[in-house]
């Protein structure tokens, strides 16, 4: 009989559900895709329904249900930082206790009320085990990963108490060995700066990282001479003078304004060169703690396999140094390296420790399944639902579809791309894309304003043919989730024109760098997506086609999703985001929608239909 298992990550941000049959990933998804909430925290009830649908089973059927952290000892952690730190801190300890003590602190008793009233489950609860975060982070990377043995590294805000912490794997036996405990952490100094610059924190953080290449790091020094003392092993202790987040309501203080000698940036206010310079800083430093972090890893343990998990797993900028650098031979990135996929390491460690269960490597690559772990829709399903919605389409044959695809994508339209299960995690990987040609100089720019509806500097990413990457990228390593940021080769890259010098900041924005400028950042690199036919057939012949076609064996791939919305989940929410935006053509399955075919009444005003991330 099989062994089912659900995970679950709930009440912080990111909520998600994960189902393991016999340790395979059945099902993953998160909770906003459903309820249309960005960064959905509630429970994850429309994820976990999906979840036990996709198997065919309730419930009832699950033998154990793992929640990603512990809430006692967060709670603990809560308590003594504000015990320690009395009388200050009155007013967050107000705030923040009554949702402890209403909800968060019983939270099994809460979710055990919600498995028996919404899944008819009463003995749910009973069956509930629970691990601490950083373990679940180390788990979600090492056991899908492709190594039988390797370091793993969780860098993110916090846990209970730790922020970065080391594990060893080998087998099905994951060992923690060493952490570092709030509030030193990496990535609640990045996200300080993210939130002096005027961006939201935990949503945010992928926007400095773009900005940096606008700026210089002429702050990194002050950085690591004040806020972070950086060990030669990567370890790290901040100075806490600077910082309001342990005590205060916001992330920095006055001293830390008065350091570098601006105020807070208020959001959607003007960027400057200064804030493009912190950017770069910032950046900088956290590939220094980094780089020395996995150096001295590497030089301890002398193994040569690295997985990585935790917000900060999600800088694929730093992840590109650290494999460049060459300690490591081998680098592995959980793809739902935040909160998310905290639900899949529960999961695992449950199939591994709780069930004593061997760890079996299929040999042929991760085991993520190229992270398509979501909802798919059959074509009866996906035409009733574009018919109910009053959409004009045709359905065509698969390689009518391919083909009439690549042409669109040569024409120069930007096309939504509804293919298959949705994935896990924060990136769109060809299953709910929008996706452009690359050489179009005006492609990141219409992207951008017309369709996104974002700032102007944010970079897009590039999907190319896994067999064809070494000949756009300096990459000597599959990146399939678009976790590694790579250069763009030599021989395609454009001299900046003559006048570019005297530009600053982001007025280099529209600066043709490459012969595929639209995916060419600043500094010629690159958030590389490698296509892999075993995992993306589909996908994978649309980049043949229009390669065929172009000589071109790359794409521009973005999120399907605008501004401050989740990525669709549905056809109905892919042909809303249609009618809301200056999107050309919609291919949902093998259903083909044009624009202009559209009834103008559908039409939304879907710029401010969101919240501003």
């Amino acid at each position: 009989m099989p062994t089912y298992i659900l995970g679950i990550s709930a009440y912080f941000h990111d909520s998600a559900a994960v189902l393991l049959c016999d340790g395979k990933i059945v099902a993953a998804a998160q909770e906003e895709r459903f309820t249309r909430v960005k960064h959905d925290a509630g429970f994850p009830a429309k994820a976990t329904r999906y979840c036990l649908d996709e198997a065919g089973i309730e419930l009832s059927d699950v033998q154990h249900i793992a929640y990603f952290e512990k809430p006692l000892l967060k709670f603990e952690r809560l308590i003594e930082t504000y015990l320690t730190s009395a009388p200050r801190g009155r007013k967050t300890f107000a705030i923040a206790m009554p949702s402890w003590i209403k909800g968060k602190l019983f939270q099994k008793s809460n979710m055990a009320k919600i498995f028996r009233d919404d899944f008819n489950d009463p003995d749910a609860g009973n069956r509930m085990v629970f691990a601490q975060h950083h373990d679940s982070h180390a788990a979600s990377a090492f056991y899908p990963s492709p190594f039988d043995e390797a370091i793993v590294l969780t860098m993110d805000g916090v846990g209970e108490w730790a922020t970065t912490s080391v594990s060893v794997g080998r087998g099905k036996e994951l060992r923690r060995i060493r952490e570092i405990r709030f509030p030193h952490s990496l990535g609640l100094l990045y996200s300080a700066i993210t939130g002096y610059l005027g961006f939201k924190v935990n949503s945010g953080e992928y926007k400095v990282m773009g900005l940096a290449p606008y700026g210089e790091p002429r702050f990194a020094d002050l950085m690591e001479e004040k806020l972070i003392s950086i060990a030669d092993d990567g370890s790290f202790w901040l100075d806490m003078r600077y910082f309001d987040y342990v005590t205060g309501l916001q992330m920095t203080n006055k001293a830390f304004h008065d350091l570098f000698g601006e105020p807070a940036r208020t959001s959607e206010s003007q960027l400057t060169q200064f804030h493009f310079d912190m950017a770069a800083s910032i950046q900088k430093v956290t590939e220094n703690v980094m780089l020395r972090m996995t150096r001295a890893l590497h030089a301890e343990f002398a193994i040569d396999n690295l997985c990585m998990a935790g917000g900060v797993a999600l800088n694929c900028v730093a992840n590109g140094k650290i494999l460049r650098d060459g300690h490591f031979k081998n680098i592995w990135v959980q793809p739902a390296a935040g909160d998310a996929g905290g639900a899949l390491g529960a999961a695992l460690l449950a199939h591994h420790r709780y069930l004593d269960t061997d760890r079996l490597l299929t040999g042929d690559g991760d085991a993520m399944s190229g992270a398509y772990l979501g909802p798919d829709y059959s074509q009866e399903d996906i035409n009733a639902a574009l018919t109910s919605a009053g959409a004009v389409f045709e359905v065509v044959d698969e390689d009518t579809m391919i083909q009439t695809t690549a042409k669109a994508l040569d024409s120069g339209m930007a096309i939504g791309w509804f293919q298959g299960r949705m994935e896990f995690g924060p990136r769109a990987l060809g299953g709910r894309s929008i996706i452009a040609d690359p050489r179009n100089p005006e492609t990141q720019r219409n992207l951008n304003l017309k369709i996104k509806f974002r700032e102007s500097f944010r970079p897009f990413a590039p999907s190319v043919l896994a067999e064809d990457a070494a000949d756009y990228f300096d990459l000597n390593s599959d990146s399939p989730y678009m976790l590694l940021v790579a250069d763009v080769v030599d021989r395609l890259r454009v001299q900046p024109e003559s006048d570019s010098s005297s530009k600053h900041g982001i007025d280099r924005v529209n600066d043709i760098r490459s012969t595929l400028p639209a995916i060419t950042h600043l500094d010629y690199s690159a958030r590389v997506q490698t296509v892999h036919a075993e995992t993306n057939p589909l996908y994978h012949k649309l980049l043949s086609a229009f390669k065929q076609r172009t000589g071109c064996a790359v794409v521009v791939n973005t999120s399907f999703n605008v501004r401050g919305e989740p990525i669709v989940e549905s056809p109905g929410d892919a042909f809303r985001c249609l009618m809301g935006t200056e999107m050309d053509l919609l291919v949902c399955g093998r259903a083909i929608l044009r624009k202009s075919d559209q009834d103008p009444a559908l039409v939304l005003d879907y710029k401010n239909a969101f919240d501003l991330d």
